[in-house]
């Protein structure tokens, strides 16, 4: 059975960073593209940021809200993806989930895209 397990989430001050990970099991992901995305009170489900397979060169692609502040990286060998986000700020308050892809070329940013998805971990950043 396929899980994906987020990790990392929590209450952060406007300015500060969190780490969040992702363990994939069941599965090995590393040939496949992962990505982040969030979901934040009253929004739809936003991408965040994906990643190429492992292999498929270093494709990295980012969502406009994460430009410049949030770095994604993935340990194929531990199918593992994580997520480090700096610089928070309000409105990146959200759920955040880690998805899976069965695609083994690209950095898809769409939902349709992805094929499994953790439970999530929330995210709050506040003063």
């Amino acid at each position: 059975q396929v899980q994906l397990v987020e990790s990392g989430g929590g209450l952060v001050q406007p300015g500060g960073s969190l780490r969040l990970s992702c363990v994939a099991s069941g599965r090995d992901f590393s040939g496949n593209p992962m990505g982040w995305f969030r979901q934040g009170p009253g929004l739809e489900r936003e991408f965040v940021a994906a990643i190429s397979g492992v292999g498929s060169g270093t494709g990295i692609l980012y969502g406009d809200s994460a430009k410049g502040r949030f770095t994604i990286s993935r340990d194929g060998a531990k199918n593992v993806l994580n997520l480090q986000m700096n610089n928070l700020k309000p409105e990146d308050t959200a759920v955040y989930y880690c998805a899976a892809s069965l695609r083994t070329q690209g950095v898809p940013a769409m939902f349709e895209s992805y094929h499994y998805w953790g439970q999530g971990t929330q995210v709050t950043v506040s003063s």
